[in-house]
């Protein structure tokens, strides 16, 4: 078994997509759009071959909890860039592009090289070696 794709709703759905094109060179396929529903989603699909469906639709609550909070559910998405150096160097640019950094470039206690970083709509996303 292996996971095929991870979804989640946004309230702006050009600016998430562009984000992850540009930061972690996701490809986007074409914009699927219900007109009975209003659902619009788009497919990233990362190198890897794993996918992260981003959708938006009208009446969709945001979330109860302020993301700089810990909380039980689904809490990151962990992308692995490469070496080291590819965290540092795509962490720096994150926070010159005005992103906000949780957390910076670190070794983790279980031996993870990883930043973590906030998407436009204010999910973490680890940044990992690997």
């Amino acid at each position: 078994m292996k996971i095929h794709h991870f979804a989640m709703y946004v309230k702006d759905l050009e600016k998430t997509r562009e984000f992850y094109e540009k930061y972690f060179g996701a490809k986007a396929n074409e914009l699927y759009y219900n007109p009975k529903s209003g659902l619009k989603t788009y497919f990233l699909t990362f190198a890897s071959g794993v996918a992260l469906e981003i959708m938006t639709k009208p009446g969709v609550a945001s979330a109860a909890f302020d993301h700089g909070e810990e909380y039980t559910g689904y809490i990151h998405l962990a992308l692995a860039v490469g070496a080291k150096e590819s965290v540092d160097e795509l962490t720096k640019r994150l926070r010159e592009d005005g992103y906000g950094i949780i957390s910076e470039p670190r070794t983790t206690g279980d031996g993870y090289y990883e930043s973590c970083v906030k998407d436009p709509e204010g999910n973490r996303i680890e940044i990992v070696a690997g």
